[in-house]
Parts: structure tokens; sequence; C-alpha cells
């Protein structure tokens, strides 16, 4: 029960964790068709405990869960089903639901100027879920224009969930680091996009909850 109180209390921060606990866990679900299953199970989990999130922010709950739905049953006929019509309804589906809880938290985060516990956690979700938005991207982008994404390894082939997800954290981050490289037009716009959202996001949100941290002790 205590748990339970606790999750009801931090959404934001069970959404973080299970996120976190998702990327540790990707590369095992790799290259194999339980592990594929396991993936979208899991995708599941993040998308139902984002619209649990996103029903504690000022956001429209019904928005969240019209989108979700369908990314849900997309994600199971991507599972056992896969196909390309599949990969180019679903990604972008994908990308619109985690980009509208990122929005959601964003609003709960900027409602008022107190900084609670859970708008803390809620500013590692956004950047979460922002990140997760950017890879169904370039999922999307890379079945639409094959060949838009290379790598240092196996530079011909598409590149897995796990690379694209890699290079949506390090461009949002800015931290540069990726080997993975956009090598067509569209690759290279939405790479360009997500760099301006992260340095946004760090100049908007994250220094705001620093300064009404500091200010609040002072």
């Amino acid at each position: 029960m205590k748990l339970v109180r606790s999750a009801k209390r931090h959404p934001s921060a069970i959404l973080l964790v299970v996120q976190l606990l998702g990327v540790l866990l990707y590369p095992a679900m790799e290259g194999s068709r339980g592990g594929r299953v396991g993936f979208e199970i899991l995708g599941i989990v993040v998308l139902t405990l984002a619209v649990f999130s996103v029903r504690s922010t000022p956001g429209l709950t019904w928005v969240s869960v019209c989108l979700g739905i369908p990314a849900v049953v997309l994600s199971l006929l991507d599972a056992f089903r896969p196909t390309d019509t599949v990969v180019l309804i679903s990604n972008p589906l994908h990308a619109a639901f985690y980009f509208y809880a990122a929005y959601s938290l964003l609003r709960y985060m900027l409602s008022d100027h107190d900084v609670s516990a859970d708008e803390l956690w809620a500013t590692g979700a956004t950047f979460t879920l922002v990140a997760w938005g950017f890879a169904y991207l370039y999922v999307f982008v890379q079945a639409l224009v094959p060949g838009s994404f290379t790598a240092a390894v196996n530079p011909g082939d598409d590149r897995t969930w796990m690379e694209l997800l890699f290079l949506s954290f390090t461009t949002l981050s800015s931290t540069g680091l990726s080997d993975i490289v956009p090598i067509t037009s569209w690759g290279r716009s939405v790479v360009m996009i997500e760099q301006l959202a992260g340095l946004g996001y760090v100049a908007m949100v994250v220094s705001r909850l620093v300064g009404l941290t500091v200010a609040k002790r002072t």
C-alpha cells in the first residue's frame, strides 16, 4: 500500500525509473523473436505509465488515450506481424504520443512557482520522453528513406532501435558522443530539430527549476 501511495504521489518518478530500466534491458532484447515481444511489452508499460502521468498534469488525458490505444495495438502488430506499413504508421504515432506526454509534463512543471519533488522527477521523465519521441521519428525516417543513418560498424545496415535511441540521447543532451551519423537531408533535419529542442530544454526548463529552488532556499 505504501508503494502504491508513493506511486500516486510521484507518477513521474515511476515513469522515469521504468524508462531508464528499459535502456538497460533493451540490449538483451535485440536479435530474437522473444526479445522483440518483450521490447513491445515494455513499450506498452511505458505508454500506460505515461498516460497515468498525464492524468496528474494540466494536459488532456483523452488526447493521450486516443494516441496511446492505437500505439499499443500497432506495437502488438509490430511484435507478431511486422510489416513496412505498420512501421510507417506506428512510429510517427508513437512519436506524437511521447511528445504530447512531454508537453503535458512541461505544462505541469511550468504551471506554478513552487518546485515539488514530483516536478523534479518530471524534469528527468520529460527529457526521456522527448528522447523516446525523437528515436521513433528516426525509425520512421529510416523506413521512409533507407540509409538515412550510418555507423562505423556495418555502415550499410539499417540502424537498430537501440542505436537510434542512443543517437537521440546524445543529440538531445548535446554530448555529441554518438557514432551514429545522419547522412541524408531528412535524417539531418530531424537531428537539427532535436539539437534545438535539447538546447531549449536546458535553457528554459532546467535553468528555471534551478533558479526557483535557489530562490526558495534564499
